[in-house]
Order: C-alpha cells, then sequence, then structure tokens
C-alpha cells in the first residue's frame, strides 16, 4: 500500500470544468480533499478550470457550486476562475522561453496533420520531431519579422519521469511513453491546460493533488513543468474510476450520475456524502454509516482504493434509508420542503400554517418506511387531501365485500366518538365493533387502512389513524363509502 509522508496542515484543491453538472466522480473526488483537508488542516480552494470558453458555461459554475454546498462540503479559499489567471500564465510561458526551457513552434496545423498521418501509416505514436527547436535564432526570427503564428512548446527534458501516487505506489512513465514536446501556449495566446494547472497549483502552494485516474498520463507533464518552473511537485493521488453495475465507466446508459440528479430523486445529502466517502475508501473496520465528524476523524489518503469501485443503486438506497430512520426530524423537515411544494396542494399550505404540526407527525411516522424524500412527500399528502382518488384494482376486493359500506360506517360513527382519538381506544373501538358484529377484525382494518391511504401497506394502522385526525379520518371514510358505493 502506498504512503503519504507529509505531516502538517495541507493545501488542496478541487478543480472542475463548468462543461456540465457536477458529476459523482468528480464529488467523491471533492469529498477527499475535503476529508483530507479537514483531518489535517490547511486550505480547501475551490478553482473552476473555465479556460476551455468553447464549452465552458456560467450556469454550470453555479449549478456546480449549488452542487457542492448541497453536499455540505465547505471550501476554504475562492471559487477562483482559472481564466483570471491567464496574464500570470503567459508570464510563467515567457520565463520558460527566455529560460530556453521551451521554444515557439511555427508548425501550420496542415503540417502537423501530415506528421501525424506518417507515422499512423507506419502504425506508430505521433510524437512531434522537434523541427522548429533546430530553427536557428536568425530563421525563428524572420519567422516573427513576417508575422507567422507560432504556438509555444515545452522542451521536454529527456529520461524517465518518476514520481510517488498515494494510490497506485511508485509510478515512472520511460522514454517509450507517448510524451513529446506539447504545447503551452496556442497560436492564439492562450494558455494550455497543462500549463493553467500547473502555473495555478504554484501560484496556490498547493501541496496534494487529489484527481481522478483519467489525469494519470497528464501527470509526467505536469512533473516535468513543476521541476522547470522550480517549484515544489505536489503530492499526488489518482482515484480509480467510478464503474456502473456493467462494469463499464459509470454513465447515462445506467442511471443517475450527477449530483443533481440523486438531489431530485429525494437523497438525502447527507446519505449521498456518506456512500461517495466510502466508494474507494474505508475508515479502516466494517462501519457503514459515518457522520462527517466520524469520517474526519478516520480519514487517512493511505486507505484510498486502488480498484475501481461500482457504483450500487441498491446500496445508495440502503443508506438513504439508515439516514431517513437515523436523522431528526428538523433535519428531515428541511429537506422535504422542496418535495412538499412539488406535491402541491393542501400538504404544501401545511409546511408554513396551522396543520404543520400534524405534518411533522405524518413525516415522523412514515420517514422510516419511505426510500427518498420524493417518496416520503407522496405518503403524507393524504393526510390533507380533500379526497382521494382510490384505484380500482387494489379496491376490487372490497368493491366485492358485502356488507361492507355498512360496517365502515359504523365505524366510523365510533370514531366520531371515541376519546381520546389516540392509538389504544382507536384500537379498542375498532376491535369491540368486529366482536359486535362476528367479524375478523381485519375485515375492518385494510379498508381503514385504504380509506385513509389509497394503498394497502403503510404504518401500523392505528397510528396512521391517530396521526390523521378525527375530521380527515371521518372525510375520508365518508369518501369511501361513496366510492365503494359508485362500485357496486
Amino acid at each position: 500500500m502506498a504512503k503519504d509522508t507529509t505531516t502538517g496542515p495541507v493545501r488542496v484543491r478541487f478543480a472542475p470544468s463548468p462543461t456540465g453538472y457536477l458529476h459523482v466522480g468528480g464529488a467523491r473526488t471533492a469529498i477527499y480533499n475535503e476529508l483530507l483537508r479537514r483531518s489535517r488542516g490547511g486550505a480547501l480552494i475551490l478553482r473552476i478550470e473555465d479556460t476551455d470558453t468553447k464549452r465552458s458555461d456560467e450556469a454550470m459554475t453555479r449549478q456546480i457550486q449549488e452542487a457542492l454546498a448541497w453536499l455540505g462540503i465547505e471550501w476554504d479559499e475562492g471559487p477562483f476562475m482559472q481564466s483570471a489567471g491567464l496574464d500570470r500564465h503567459r508570464e510563467l510561458v515567457d520565463r520558460l522561453l527566455d529560460e530556453g526551457k521551451a521554444y515557439r513552434c511555427f508548425c501550420t496545423p496542415d503540417e502537423l496533420d501530415a506528421l501525424r498521418a506518417e507515422a499512423q501509416s507506419r502504425k506508430q505514436t505521433f510524437k512531434y520531431p522537434r523541427s522548429c527547436l533546430r530553427l536557428s535564432d536568425a530563421e525563428a526570427r524572420a519567422l516573427l519579422d513576417e508575422g507567422r503564428p507560432y504556438a509555444v512548446r515545452f522542451k521536454l527534458p529527456e529520461g524517465i519521469v518518476r514520481f510517488h501516487d498515494i494510490v497506485r505506489g511508485d509510478v515512472e512513465f520511460g522514454l517509450d511513453a507517448a510524451l513529446d514536446d506539447f504545447v503551452i501556449l496556442r497560436s492564439d495566446g492562450t494558455p494550455t491546460y497543462h500549463m493553467s494547472v500547473v502555473a495555478d497549483d504554484l501560484h496556490m502552494e498547493v501541496t496534494h493533488v487529489i484527481r481522478g485516474e483519467d489525469h494519470l498520463s497528464n501527470t509526467p507533464k505536469h512533473v516535468r513543468l513543476f521541476e522547470a518552473l522550480g517549484g515544489p511537485v505536489p503530492v499526488f493521488a489518482h482515484l480509480p474510476l467510478i464503474l456502473g453495475q456493467d462494469k463499464k465507466r459509470l454513465s447515462k446508459r445506467t442511471g443517475a450520475t450527477s449530483v443533481e440528479e440523486f438531489r431530485s430523486q429525494g437523497i438525502l445529502h447527507q446519505a449521498l456524502y456518506n456512500y461517495l466517502a466510502l466508494l474507494g475508501w474505508s475508515p479502516g473496520d466494517d462501519r457503514e454509516i459515518l457522520s462527517r465528524d466520524e469520517m474526519i476523524e478516520a480519514f487517512t489518503v493511505d486507505r484510498l482504493n486502488a480498484s475501481a469501485a461500482v457504483f450500487d443503486p441498491d446500496k445508495l438506497a440502503w443508506v438513504n434509508s439508515q439516514y431517513m430512520s437515523g436523522l431528526s426530524l428538523a433535519e428531515i423537515m428541511e429537506q422535504l420542503g422542496p418535495f412538499l411544494e412539488e406535491q402541491g396542494g393542501p400538504v404544501a399550505g401545511a409546511v408554513e400554517g396551522p396543520e404543520r404540526e400534524r405534518l411533522e407527525r405524518a413525516v415522523d411516522l412514515h420517514r422510516k418506511r419511505a426510500k427518498d424524500l420524493r417518496q416520503l412527500a407522496q405518503v403524507v399528502a393524504p393526510y390533507f387531501e380533500e379526497r382521494l382518488d382510490y384505484a380500482p384494482e387494489l379496491c376490487q376486493r372490497f368493491v366485492e365485500q358485502e356488507g361492507l359500506t355498512e360496517l365502515i360506517e359504523a365505524l366510523r360513527s365510533r370514531y366520531r366518538e371515541v376519546e381520546p382519538f389516540a392509538i389504544d381506544p382507536l384500537d379498542a373501538a375498532l376491535r369491540e365493533l368486529a366482536t359486535e358484529r362476528e367479524v375478523k377484525a381485519a375485515v375492518l382494518i385494510h379498508p381503514l387502512r385504504m380509506a385513509l391511504s389509497g394503498d394497502k401497506a403503510g404504518p401500523p394502522v392505528f397510528d396512521l389513524v391517530e396521526v390523521m385526525g378525527r375530521e380527515a379520518t371521518d372525510r375520508h371514510l365518508g369518501h369511501f363509502i361513496e366510492y365503494l358505493e359508485a362500485q357496486g
């Protein structure tokens, strides 16, 4: 297992590109950066890498920040826009030119395409042949004087590039790797990703770079740039991909992939954070539900897993159910609000009204059985509806049950008088009626549940009646009787 031998505070950064919604892979990277910073002290920097002007979207920049904030990830510095530092990046390019560590490349796109095609015809990986490095000063000056466009290439030092990766151990890229004199400044004067990311990491004094393994092939270029610029090389940790259940890279084909999608589904932010944190890291024991403080206390990058993790929606649902049961009612209510608003109607009005207490009781009754916040909002809505829609396929057996409407009317009368309107008296009144009519209690219990909830399953029926309240219970029983009579 690889080790991080550094001690003391760290400076880490999360640096997403604003080209789309925050992917769960990016969210996991942000979580590990935050946990390292919280466990060791220091700073977490949010840097938006927006230099790809054709694909960057200001709306996505806002969305990424909102998604991080919803997850509960707190950054200490930023957000900084990478585009704001372009002049500083260009100054470093000029410095590399002055020091002979970079050179101007006047090759045209057509010339480079021809070289690539030639390499491909020989079934070789294309490497820039340093054509422009061999230009004399006079030749280069003549091209500049005639206004010939140019890019700037980094003069890659020869030799094996070695670095230690916390996740992967000692890594080296030899001379046979696809490394050449890569472009650090485009012909339009804009720095490339490689130049900007190293310039910013140096400027922000980043000590640890935790990012996805798709950046691993970039790292030897970055290491050489750090060395050329005379700055300390950060500690790297390249995280394995998150796979779908088909063992391929997680994508839309296999379900939700963005933080925003899980939020809209009704997953609690604490549950998603917990699940993603353990999707590639272990606290060192068998715990699967950990508070943020427990994760911070247990976190060490040495326990990051080098194997790809499989995203399991069922496991996330289980983690979410644990939080649905274990969080305080106040925390559940805080996150449930948008889903109640989505339901509309009376239940939305109950959020900030005289029915708030009854709403909270209904939420508390159902939250351990609901799989997510959306479902929870749906199952508490009947408590506040004037009239329910009964599904014919669920009610057919009640329609066919002889004498049921009269039995329900009798129960309705008992419940108008029962005191107090609480679980035990409600239970006793129903069973007393069943005994008098010489029927089993279930003959009344099942249609009672259907009448009040429109469903055949749910919490204990007398808990349901108590929370529903006398007025709503009476109203729903009356409407259910009307429904049965209309279907009979």
